[in-house]
């Protein structure tokens, strides 16, 4: 099967969960099947960038494409010139002719493509109409879901009502988009349910998360630190800046209180001012920006948090961390769609004070610490390796090109 894959972006640096999921799923899917690559390229794409893409592709196709402003005040009229446009912000800088171009030119011809995969809600509005094969759109997170969380926990006003007309504009583009292919992949049974129910989509299934089991194993040469909590992810994501300043505020002094000695290390690239602000004034808070290897600060781990608020699709850093052998303990957003059972591979807890005493519990109690991160690891290497990943994928791909029936076209939003 020849799959022509879309993204608005390579995958290295592999510092995001998307890009993670994505690189790991690619990289055993040309194992069967020829993939080709296509991307947007602002004229920032390093040759490095361009070499390893041949770990996950046998084409690579970059298209030019003009990047909007993104920071000071140029960042700030693109937003004001967004007021008047019917897409969200998140997504209407990525609209690309030229990449719509890229992939009708390779959908046609002796070699087309079998099947297009569009990575992401993002490049969907560059899929065009009428392709002479089928197109699958992979959805990582249900992106209107984050958006309503995201209103939700907006602490001033304004903030809440820009944040609401972004979930409203959202949740629009996403419905129209997945009724417009022919098969929606979410990464949880949870997602695919509301694919179904808010949207009305019928052709949808589902993947489940992996995690490379061998990649993530302990090496036996770090030491568990006694009283060390740490976190990873993406530091410029705001779900996750929002759970930090959430744990920070208002869970860890109630951990403090219990064990005087805890020590928290902020995992994760681009941490924001907000994020490098946590460990101002406070030595027991470490905020380390971008790392070569998560591996080593899981492992000294005592215990490992997700304490989310905000967010869609599922945690890869869950799986991680259970595969690291340490325990987690999540919200139930941060482990929603994740195949784990509370208090067996997982300890879950929603309010601060559930929180902190869940993680007091696990740091005054190596033991059950530890045992909760062998079955973790013993969980995900039976069940969720990324081979069996792909494979899944693969077979809802192939099912897809076999389909004898295709949706009734959608014309894209002008933006």
């Amino acid at each position: 099967m020849h799959i022509l894959w879309v993204k608005n972006e390579l995958l290295h640096p592999l510092d995001k969960g998307g890009r993670i999921r994505t690189y790991e799923m690619l990289r055993r899917l040309r194992d069967h099947h020829r993939v080709t690559y296509v991307a947007l390229d602002d004229g920032t794409t390093t040759a490095e960038q361009r070499a390893r893409a041949l770990e996950y592709c046998d084409d690579l196709v970059l298209v030019p494409w003009r990047r909007a402003p993104l920071r000071g005040w140029r960042r700030g009229l693109a937003i004001l010139r967004n007021v008047f446009s019917s897409l969200p912000f998140a997504i209407a800088p990525y609209r690309s002719p030229a990449m719509t171009r890229a992939i009708r030119e390779r959908c046609t011809g002796d070699d087309r493509a079998d099947v297009v995969v569009c990575d992401f809600l993002v490049p969907a509005l560059n899929v065009p109409d009428g392709l002479p094969c089928p197109v699958v759109l992979f959805q990582h997170n249900v992106e209107a879901m984050i958006w309503e969380r995201r209103t939700r926990v907006a602490g001033h006003p304004i903030l809440r009502l820009y944040m609401g007309e972004q979930w409203r504009r959202m949740r629009a583009v996403e419905r129209e988009q997945c009724l417009r292919f022919d098969h929606v992949v979410a990464v949880s049974p949870e997602d695919a349910a509301v694919f179904r129910a808010q949207y009305g989509v019928e052709r949808v299934s589902s993947v489940p998360t992996g995690v490379d089991t061998d990649f993530f194993r302990p090496s036996g040469t770090v030491p568990r630190t006694p009283a060390s909590i740490v976190f990873t992810g993406s530091m410029d994501w705001m779900p996750n800046e929002d759970g930090m300043v959430f744990f920070v505020e208002e869970v860890l002094p109630r951990i403090e209180r219990a064990v005087p000695e805890v020590r928290l290390t902020i995992v994760g690239r681009n941490p924001t001012a907000r994020v490098r602000a946590l460990a101002e004034g406070r030595p027991r808070i470490s905020v380390t920006g971008t790392v070569p290897d998560v591996r080593p600060y899981l492992e000294s781990a005592a215990v490992v948090v997700v304490p989310l608020r905000v967010g869609g699709g599922t945690r890869i850093k869950i799986y991680e961390a259970m595969g690291m052998e340490r325990a987690v303990v999540s919200t139930t957003i941060g482990a929603e769609g994740l195949d784990v059972t509370d208090g067996e591979h997982i300890v879950l807890a929603d309010d601060a004070d559930a929180f902190a005493d869940a993680v007091i519990a696990l740091l005054q109690s190596p033991g059950r610490a530890a045992e909760i991160g062998q079955a973790a690891a013993a969980h995900v290497r039976a069940h969720f390796g990324w081979g069996s990943v792909a494979e899944q994928f693969a077979e809802r791909c192939s099912a897809a090109a076999s389909h004898p029936e295709r949706p009734s076209s959608v014309m894209s939003m002008s933006s």
